[in-house]
């Protein structure tokens, strides 16, 4: 395993197969907050030349936190696929890349040999990709999951309605949830961030959605964003929860800051399976971000696009229905400007979607950021291009209880028109029945909320 190179007569060498992950990735304000990033563009890329001619093998000898030492890291080996990996371990990660990148290689393939990676080699070919070759090679990968309906189908882009309020005050929430619905969003679910965190507030939210959802025949899924034993309560005492939500971290230090623990996932896995009202066989939400792990002190000297693969790696075990990566919202500590939450984006897609998992994107940012609305509908745009599963959908892309900005319900059908797409097929069908769709085009009623008052 060679760690060194010579560029434009110097020698550049490195210590560890980690240093060479962290140098090589692109430029991140969080990665310099760490520490960890390459110092000039020349140091940059000197570890992508040697990053390149590492084998799989090399990479899957190293991981950057120590199978001994950390659950995310025995989970990610101990599901790995040991056939597939023994067939590719002697590939470089340059030439795995061009593998990927090669016209004659599908998405069949791509996804069988998934199977046999770790979550350090898909970041590590992830850092020798352009913008283009992250767009270009995650459309080639379809990832499919069902919960009453299904996510990442043909020429279908889903919306995940995001009916936030300051105080959770039901008739807020549910103003938010007739307007998006008007508009054509929450055909990948119906999910409330709540502001308290409570098995009473939860069952509250849970009943009214359920309602609605069974009042209006509305085919999708909802849930509420609380903590995962919050919820689990919620469900033992007769909530109707569709599916379970957590945010999860990319090393074992990051999910107990979180709370939570790989058993504690897959018994919340378990009760939703059984106690829960949702078809399945997929039932778990998951969010992540890149910096989350830095924020908690639990990165072990990492980058954050590496740690940020080991959460679809974790991710992976419970069989998600939606994984996203909520890609500005940690703020400029960890994403500085537009150009680099934009690449974040880009990243995270191709990484879900190399991982095996059904990978949407909050595109957003926060308001202390270099940034703007523009540069997140171009994100929007470059992401629904990639095949992107979902975005979010929030009242005029505001959200004003999270205090940050995305993708609001105008933009959804924008998406979806501009690149020929549509709604969950049973969604798209109910929307016809509502008469808020006619082939293919919103109606004069879209954005009446009016329609559910009568």
């Amino acid at each position: 395993m060679k760690l060194k190179t010579s560029l434009f007569n110097q020698v550049y060498e490195f210590t560890s197969v980690k240093e060479v992950l962290a140098k090589a990735n692109e430029e991140k304000s969080g990665d310099r907050l760490a520490g960890v990033a390459a110092e000039t563009a020349a140091e940059r890329v000197a570890a992508k030349v040697v990053l390149s001619h590492l084998t799989l093998e090399d990479i899957y000898k190293n991981p950057v936190v120590p199978y001994e030492e950390d659950e995310v890291t025995r989970v990610i080996y101990d599901d790995l696929n040991t056939t597939i990996y023994d067939e590719i371990k002697a590939w470089e990660v340059g030439n795995f890349r061009e593998w990927i990148l090669d016209e004659n290689t599908t998405g069949d393939m791509i996804r069988r040999v998934s199977r046999g990676l770790t979550s350090e080699m898909v970041a590590a070919v992830t850092k020798l990709m352009s913008n283009l070759d992250l767009v270009y090679a995650a459309k080639k990968i379809k990832i499919k999951a069902h919960c009453n309906t299904t996510i990442g189908g043909e020429n279908v882009l889903g919306i995940r309605l995001q009916p936030n309020h300051t105080t959770d005050n039901l008739d807020g929430i549910m103003i938010s949830l007739m307007e998006g619905l008007s508009y054509g969003v929450g055909d990948a679910v119906i999910g409330l961030n709540p502001v308290n965190d409570t098995v009473e507030n939860v069952m509250k939210v849970l009943k009214m959605f359920d309602a609605f959802k069974r009042k209006w025949k509305v085919p999708t899924q909802q849930c509420v964003l609380a903590h995962v034993t919050t919820q689990m309560e919620a469900i033992r005492k007769g909530a109707p929860s569709d599916l379970i939500f957590q945010s999860i971290a990319g090393s074992q230090k990051g999910n107990e800051a979180f709370g939570i623990t790989a058993d504690m996932l897959q018994e919340a896995r378990e009760l939703v399976l059984k106690q829960g009202t949702s078809t399945g066989p997929n039932v778990m939400y998951f969010e992540t971000g890149q910096g989350s792990e830095l924020s908690s002190d639990a990165h072990h000297g990492a980058d954050q696009v590496t740690m940020e693969a080991r959460c679809y790696g974790f991710a992976k075990r419970f069989k998600p229905f939606l994984v996203n990566t909520v890609v500005g919202f940690i703020g400029p500590e960890y994403l500085y400007d537009s150009k680099q939450v934009m690449r974040a984006g880009l990243e995270d897609h191709f990484m879900g979607k190399l991982t095996g998992i059904p990978m949407g994107v909050d595109a957003c940012y926060t308001n202390h950021m270099k940034a703007d609305q523009n540069d997140i509908e171009n994100l929007a745009v470059l992401l629904t291009s990639a095949g992107c599963n979902y975005f979010m959908g929030i009242p005029a892309g505001d959200d004003i209880m999270l205090n940050y900005q995305c993708t609001g319900y105008h933009e959804a059908q924008t998406l979806r028109s501009l690149l020929g797409l549509k709604p969950i097929k049973e969604f798209a069908d109910w929307m016809e029945e509502m008469g808020l769709l006619k082939e293919g085009k919103l109606t004069d009623r879209a954005g009446d909320a009016s329609i559910f008052m009568k």
